[in-house]
């Protein structure tokens, strides 16, 4: 983050996160930091992330330093499942974002909203490069917080005319048929085998340890966004897709360790060589999609440069429309 030191500690809250960025603020980022990695001109740094032993929360630590877009930081936070009864949501996080050149703390940034919408901003850069530009049907495959973010973010990218749904807990559903009808697009609460025959574009944004769609329901020339498995042990796919589909990742080595292609290399499925970073297709070193029968997946981890991305977007117009105040550390 570009920032004169001397002005002291920007304190950004979800309040203003929410107020100053937008989902093309968060796409640019986002597109722009896959980009810079595939280059080499950026890189996270090893992710922490364990089970506290209390609340079934886990937490960890994500970071790295965007050499092109001068931003490091490190994003704290994690995922607790009970938050929702008590009115807040799972993930909690803050991004501290620090001066390259000093190593001085420059801002604090909620990282609540911003998780959700660099997200949905990760799975949109996905569709915008790999899915069929006459993609017609989005299959959603989750309820949760972070369902609704995915939903806006991706209409945006094709002319969807309608979206098929499934959620383990089938009464969370009209919180998605609700942004679809304010979206003007069809909804439909489907079965996952339906979903998959049906959908051009698939996200799947959910926690779970399981496979929740079969390679075999799977129509030629989709192209699905594995956005929820970020842990070991975690899964959203039945990992014999990997087999049949070209696969993309945010970041390969976050990727096949505790991110979706992780049980298809446990089990000799796919190799890392059979992984491509996004960030080659936005720089036009990788074709991406090669012809509309070919299925397509991308393996959204979330990695620590997406979250600094985003938060130094925010701390920056925060900071241009005086909506923040420097304070002395």
């Amino acid at each position: 983050m570009s920032a004169n030191t001397d002005d002291g500690l920007l304190i950004v809250s979800e309040e203003i996160c929410e107020q100053v960025i937008r989902r093309p603020d968060a796409f640019s980022a986002v597109e722009a930091v896959f980009g810079a990695m595939a280059r080499g001109d950026a890189y996270n740094f090893p992710v922490v992330r364990e089970a506290i032993g209390h609340a079934d929360a886990l937490y960890g630590f994500k970071s790295g330093f965007d050499r092109a877009g001068m931003v490091l930081g490190v994003k704290a936070g994690g995922y607790w499942p009970g938050n929702m009864a008590k009115g807040l949501t799972n993930h909690q996080s803050t991004v501290c974002l620090f001066d390259p050149d000093t190593g001085r703390l420059v801002a604090l940034v909620g990282g609540n909203y911003l998780t959700a919408l660099r997200t949905a901003a990760s799975s949109a850069v996905s569709i915008a490069h790999l899915a069929r530009k006459d993609a017609k049907v989005l299959g959603m495959v989750g309820a949760g917080h972070q369902s609704t973010f995915q939903l806006r973010a991706a209409v945006e990218q094709r002319d969807f005319e309608r979206v098929v749904a499934w959620n383990p807990h089938p009464d969370m559903l009209p919180r998605l048929a609700a942004v679809a009808e304010e979206l003007g697009l069809a909804f439909e609460a489907v079965t996952p085998e339906g979903l998959g025959a049906q959908a051009d574009v698939i996200i799947t944004i959910t926690s779970a340890f399981e496979p929740l769609i079969m390679a075999d329901w799977i129509k030629p020339g989709t192209h699905i966004a594995c956005m929820g498995t970020d842990t070991k042990g975690k899964q959203e796919v039945d990992p014999a897709l990997f087999k049949s589909a070209t696969v993309f990742a945010d970041e390969i080595a976050q990727s096949i360790t505790i991110g979706e292609a992780q049980h298809a290399v446990a089990s000799g499925l796919i190799g890392e060589g059979d992984l491509t970073a996004i960030g080659e297709v936005i720089n036009a070193t990788h074709p991406g999609r090669s012809s509309d029968d070919e299925i397509t997946l991308f393996d959204g981890t979330g990695v620590g440069l997406q979250d600094l991305a985003v938060a130094s977007v925010a701390a920056r117009l925060a900071r241009e429309q005086g909506l923040v105040t420097p304070v002395a550390l």
